[in-house]
């Protein structure tokens, strides 16, 4: 199948509190201390999130990686006009932007009900044919799919020749190889092993390395470590890689 609309899932009524807080939270926070270049606003502080301190933006919420991932992606000008973006489980603050430029193709997707995603899509079964997707992003999704190695997989197919998949994921760089436990299935056991309900997996420094496997050509980018100490305060940014995937031309 071509990249092109397949019928898109009833559109879901956004959440109260979503929309309560984007209204009231950019008056509570107004101020010119820090700023997010995901929406542009200008705020007094971020709103704490999670148990993190000056995490969220009052007015997109996006949270930090967000927010660099963004900053990455306008500084080095890796999207281009008319091209085919595939986004799986799109965050609020980027999909505006990225459907926004010019000419582009844009389908945000996730297995999900509960996700803002146009297109109910299983990662690891991607219902368009092989090389027709200039760029897909993947952001924190791998480390909640049971076959993360067929989603990789799925991804290079649908790349076209030097197409890109952008990816963030939470990888404990402090750890030499992915830990996983077919064993623990529970969401309370998840939990306690994983540190999140829904995580079925912690990535080790060989996430690059599964990548590869997959038949990916990888360049990781620390981006957070080119920037200086009062452009992170400013844009409330977070210290994560950022994975440039690419199928390789002769795939």
């Amino acid at each position: 199948m071509a990249f092109e609309l397949l019928h898109p899932v009833r559109e879901r009524v956004k959440p109260r509190a979503r929309l309560v807080a984007r209204r009231l939270l950019p008056v509570a926070f107004a101020g010119d201390r820090v700023s997010c270049p995901c929406c542009g606003g200008r705020f007094r502080s971020f709103v704490p999130y999670a148990g993190r301190s000056g995490a969220r933006c009052p007015r997109c919420l996006s949270v930090e990686r967000h927010r660099l991932l963004w900053l990455y992606l306008k500084t080095n000008h890796v999207l281009f006009e008319g091209s085919s973006i595939l986004h799986f489980a799109p965050e609020l603050s980027l999909q505006d932007n990225l459907r926004a430029i010019e000419g582009t193709r844009y389908v945000s997707a996730d297995l999900s009900p509960f996700s803002l995603a146009e297109r109910r899509v299983d990662i690891t079964d991607i219902p368009f044919g092989d090389a027709t997707v200039d760029f897909g992003l993947c952001n924190h999704v791998l480390e909640h799919v049971t076959d993360d190695r067929r989603a990789m997989t799925e991804l290079v197919r649908v790349l076209k020749p030097t197409g890109v998949a952008i990816m963030q994921h939470p990888v404990d760089r402090g750890r030499e190889r992915t830990f996983e436990d077919v064993t623990v299935t529970s969401p309370r056991e998840r939990d306690r092993v994983y540190g999140q309900r829904d995580h079925v997996r912690i990535y080790g420094r060989d996430f690059t390395d599964r990548l590869t496997a997959a038949g990916f050509e990888v360049e990781v980018k620390d981006f957070f470590r080119d920037l200086d100490r009062s452009e992170i305060a400013r844009y409330g940014l977070a210290d994560e890689p950022i994975y440039l995937c690419r199928r390789p031309m002769s795939s």
